[in-house]
């Protein structure tokens, strides 16, 4: 399958200061398949080593000093020929400091060789990091990407052209079609697949259900014992607090008297691997939005739509014959496709219960509230009220409907997020 980060790999390829490659992304993701796939592609060979319980590597960055000695290692240790500017050396399953301390002495001068360091470990980049180094994040795929993996490229230009002009899309109702798919089906690739091979609704289940055990496999590593099976009572709530009407995480949707304290480890583990997205509640729309978030009040997302559309127990009838459970599905594409995007997430609610679902800062500083048009809400007037507040010029309202411009508000069809990346 096509995927972008393709292209960010190609640009860290041709850069003239060139450093390795620290790639992170979730289990699960591709993230092995793309990058071999590039290294293919990009180059005559690919020496290869998964980290995982590997002592031959171990011993390999503890012993060599010099790149010369650390690649002639490497050399025997794949069994391939490493090339000067020709072969993309990968470490695929990095969780160790030495063997990133290692291959950062290949970013401490010029050289000829090529690495890529990949790690699902996100809550380890802060101990890698270094100016050794440069970094990259990979997520699961976007509607955009789905739409690549159909082969519907054409689909995809409409899309961008309509986003662009603020004109009716041509194929709306064929886009929304493939976009309900998409919900249903989520952005990890073996389940893409799957769903494109047509297997069976029971069988993409099965997988979908394989990486929720994934997830609950990696709370295994949490140090304090207890906070396991607190976090599979996060996980476990997730569909339950987006259920509500008040979508602010409540500690006591998990036990009765459950309080802050006992859980937050178990929360700040999932969010900084990346299983779920956390967004706060803001109650003043002044740049930075960093400094007016409040810590304790904030929503949870799964960063998978397919995995929190098993986990809802939905199926096809159930999910378009009930605007709630689109809503929430709709709600948590937009929160993955804003991370994937690169941006902190937000929420606005006022002392009256005014709320706006999302609230960004661009690049450029300027703040951003988007709307999910909900058609129970349909005379809501929580957008212009803070547009007013807040003297902002410009908001985006999601939306079943088609393209459209009105009054500063750009309307956008739900299935076109993935454009936010250009825009934004």
């Amino acid at each position: 399958m096509e995927r972008k980060i393709y292209n960010e790999l190609l640009k860290w390829k041709n850069e003239l200061v060139r450093k390795p490659l620290l790639l992170f992304g979730n289990r699960q993701i591709g993230k092995t398949y793309a990058t071999i796939e590039f290294g293919e592609k990009q180059y005559k060979t690919v020496a290869y080593v998964n980290a995982d319980n590997n002592n031959e590597l171990l011993e390999l960055v503890r012993r060599e000093r010099t790149i010369d000695s650390i690649v002639n290692s490497l050399s025997v240790l794949t069994g391939t020929s490493i090339l000067q500017n020709d072969t993309l050396i990968i470490i695929d399953n990095v969780n160790s400091d030495d063997i990133v301390k290692c291959f950062k002495k290949f970013g401490k001068e010029d050289n000829p060789y090529h690495v890529i360091l990949i790690t699902s470990f996100k809550e380890k980049i802060n101990i890698f990091k270094g100016e050794e180094l440069q970094y990259k994040f990979m997520h699961e795929m976007d509607f955009e990407e789905y739409l690549m993996a159909l082969d519907k490229v054409e689909l995809i230009n409409y899309i961008k052209s309509s986003f662009k002009t603020n004109k009716p899309m041509p194929f709306h109702s064929m886009a929304i079609g493939y976009f309900n798919d998409y919900l249903m089906t989520g952005g990890l690739p073996e389940i893409v697949e799957a769903r494109i091979n047509n297997k069976s609704l029971l069988q993409i289940k099965a997988l979908q259900e394989k990486v929720l055990d994934i997830y609950r496999s990696n709370l295994v590593s949490i140090t304090n014992l207890i906070d396991i099976p607190r976090g599979n009572d996060i996980l476990n709530s997730v569909p339950y607090q987006l259920l509500k009407n008040n979508k602010k995480f409540q500690y006591g949707l998990l036990k009765n008297g459950s309080r802050s304290k006992e859980y937050s480890d178990s929360i700040d583990y999932l969010y900084n691997n990346g299983i779920i997205y956390k967004c706060f509640k803001i109650s003043n729309a002044i740049a930075p939005l960093s400094k007016q978030r409040d810590k304790d009040s904030f929503k949870l997302y799964l960063n998978d739509t397919g995995i929190l559309y098993m986990m809802m127990h939905l199926n096809r009838m159930k999910l378009l014959n009930n605007d709630n459970y689109k809503n929430i599905l709709y709600e948590n594409s937009i929160a993955s496709t804003l991370v994937s995007c690169g941006y902190n997430l937000y929420y606005y609610q006022s002392d009256g219960k005014a709320e706006i679902s999302f609230i960004i800062q661009t690049r450029q500083g300027e703040i951003i509230p988007i709307e999910l048009v909900n058609k129970n809400l349909a005379k809501a007037k929580s957008l212009g009220l803070f547009m007013n507040k807040f003297s902002v010029s410009n908001a985006i309202r999601f939306t079943e409907d088609n393209f459209s411009y009105k009054k500063g508000i750009k309307y956008i069809p739900i299935y076109a997020v993935f454009c936010l990346k250009d825009y934004l």
